[in-house]
């Protein structure tokens, strides 16, 4: 049995959160970014949300939310992990973790080794740290691209908080993932989808299996 935990990110029906939770895994995710595919109106979200059983993280992607967007969907839905996937700084981290109580996911985009720094400032202040690829400079959605970055440049490397690695997974390349970085935790979006926005049920499940079989 696998210790790797996983996240499927971007569900948008019943039917993805049942398939998610009986694929195992560990954190559901919802958007909440109007340019994404993956984006739920609060009204959409709020009985999805709520319907998920204890001991699944429900996690709430945002993408430099105003606290007031918070406050309204924290006060309709309860989320247990705020993750912040725009341009928030360090400061702007710790402030969301102080003010909202709950624990907080900062994605973090990784092209080079020049990005790798911005890792160890984000530890400081997360809950945990999610390693994305960094989007290119034109690109619309911080994340949800289903690209990956050069695994070989985490190898080994460890933060004092946990983390999720996502960008360009699938269930055919999970282990490889899993292998050259040492991850415990991955984070599926795209790579389980039919169509941007439309998820797949069987390649939920396969995700699930790959991820079994580590």
């Amino acid at each position: 049995m696998s210790d790797v935990r996983f996240k499927i990110c971007g569900l948008t029906s019943s039917a993805d959160v049942a398939a998610s939770i009986l694929a195992g895994a560990s954190y559901v995710g919802f958007v909440f970014f109007p340019k994404s595919p993956r984006h739920l109106e609060l009204e959409d979200a709020v009985p999805m949300v709520n319907a998920v059983p204890a001991g699944i993280a429900k996690v709430a992607l945002t993408v430099d939310p105003t606290d007031a967007m918070l406050d309204q969907m924290l006060d309709r839905m309860g989320i247990d992990i705020l993750q912040l996937h725009g341009s928030e700084s360090p400061d702007r981290v710790a402030e969301v973790s102080a003010r909202f109580g709950l624990p907080v996911m900062k994605a973090v985009g990784v092209a080079d080794e020049g990005d790798l720094p911005a890792l160890d400032a984000y530890a400081r202040v997360a809950d945990q740290l999610l390693v994305d690829a960094k989007p290119a400079r034109d690109a619309i959605l911080p994340g949800g691209n289903g690209v990956a970055f050069d695994w070989r440049l985490i190898a080994g490397r460890r933060w004092p908080v946990p983390w999720m690695l996502a960008g360009g997974l699938t269930p055919e390349n999970a282990a490889e993932a899993v292998r050259l970085t040492g991850a415990r935790q991955l984070d599926v979006s795209s790579g389980v989808e039919a169509a941007p926005g439309i998820k797949d049920a069987a390649k939920i499940a396969a995700f699930g299996a790959a991820v079994r079989a580590i």
